[in-house]
């Protein structure tokens, strides 16, 4: 993102039972889409809540294969984001205040979460496939290391 202000929105559409139909990012400022690019709605779609709330991020990693930094960057965000509003939904307490709900509205058609996001200090550290392999291997076969 060129800008500084990465202040961005999610939001989050749940059907009647609870499983993700869709989620849009944009930043704030001037409501440029974020991500997108990944893959991650489409490995997600139709997931119920808790389904997403058990993704663990290096496992998104190793199934997506993403080589850039800024693509690991933006899954990172979705999965961060994602995770943070769903859990909130549901009550459980987030040590995170990076998120905050901005509304959550309810029809028969489901359920639409809107969720502020202020920016990260610093990206996340990001393990190297070649990395998580080594760690694998040393897992699986630690004589073999």
């Amino acid at each position: 993102m060129p800008c500084k202000d990465t202040t961005a929105e999610i939001t989050i559409h749940l059907d009647e039972k609870d499983c993700l139909v869709d989620f849009e990012f944009s930043k704030i400022t001037c409501n440029k889409e974020i991500g997108g690019g990944t893959g991650f709605l489409e490995y997600c779609r139709g997931k119920s809540s808790e389904e997403i709330l058990d993704l663990e991020f290096n496992e998104l990693l190793d199934f997506f294969a993403l080589e850039s930094d800024e693509d690991q960057f933006l899954l990172y965000i979705e999965w961060e984001a994602l995770q943070a509003a769903i859990a909130q939904l549901l009550g459980i307490s987030i040590n995170n205040k990076r998120y905050q709900i901005a509304s959550i509205s309810c029809d028969e058609g489901g359920t639409t979460i809107n969720q502020v996001m202020f920016p990260l200090k610093e990206m996340p550290k990001v393990v190297s496939c070649f990395k998580r392999e080594q760690n694998a291997t040393k897992e699986t076969n630690p004589d073999k290391v």
